[in-house]
């Protein structure tokens, strides 16, 4: 495979999963380690992602004053959460979790909706702060630089001690029959504190996510109330969830 294919499939890979792992890649792609940090590196000097401690992540990931520019499918994105918007009422308490097409939901708020939202994200919780009638709570806790969400046995905790009426997730691996996975071992114990704290959890979830999974489980597929994605409910590529007690969006 030629670098420039290469680096393609990196950069594609990290675009749809906004953080990849070197190893992950190095295994797909059949080259050594050392050959993806290489690739990582170059792509990280041409500002097309952002080399961290063994992987990369995307610039849309971190940086919201970039949304319009990096930001991966973001017409999709948009027309998911113009679907979630739709299960929010004056007066709800919302979670609102990372990530990118979480942050287009908090961008796309109205700003004379009444809400409370908790979050764990850096990113949603300055978006929030321009909504005038929305309460913004940040759950603290040790801060990850690379995501800029709040993690550790603080942040656990201090989900344990609330309940929301919905909270709107993501996730970097979905399968029908393996539910929500990541690769990344302190998120998913985060993502568990939210589903526990939710009267009702919101997949939130571009198609091309489908069917994928990783090492680490989050949650069987029954957990979640409701998957929103930016396909019509009917659609063929959702038939192996429509098995499930799952609402599809």
């Amino acid at each position: 495979m030629l670098k420039e294919e290469r680096q393609q499939t990196i950069l594609s890979e990290v675009e749809l999963h906004n953080r990849i792992l070197l190893t992950d890649i190095a295994e797909t792609l059949d080259v050594s380690v050392d050959t993806i940090r290489r690739d990582v590196k170059e792509l990280d000097a041409e500002q097309k992602l952002r080399k961290v401690h063994g992987g990369a992540i995307s610039l849309g990931f971190t940086t919201s004053s970039a949304r319009n520019t990096n930001i991966y499918a973001l017409e999709e994105k948009t027309k998911i959460a113009e679907k979630a918007l739709t299960l929010l009422k004056d007066g709800a308490v919302i979670f609102v979790d990372g990530g990118t097409t979480c942050l287009e939901l908090a961008r796309l708020i109205p700003i004379d909706m009444k809400l409370t939202c908790f979050t764990l994200s850096l990113a949603v919780a300055m978006e929030l702060c321009s909504k005038p009638n929305v309460t913004v709570i940040f759950i603290g806790g040790q801060i990850s630089k690379d995501a800029q969400l709040s993690i550790g046995a603080n942040a656990i905790h201090n989900l344990s001690e609330i309940k929301v009426d919905y909270s709107f997730i993501g996730t970097g691996y979905v399968d029908s029959q393996y539910g929500l996975t990541e690769f990344d071992w302190d998120i998913v114990q985060l993502k568990k504190a939210v589903l526990k704290a939710a009267k009702k959890t919101v997949l939130l979830c571009i198609s091309e996510k489908l069917n994928s999974q990783h090492r680490y489980k989050t949650c069987d597929i029954n957990s979640i109330n409701t998957m929103i994605t930016e396909l019509e409910p009917d659609n063929k590529l959702l038939d192996l969830f429509r098995n499930h007690d799952i609402r599809l969006l």
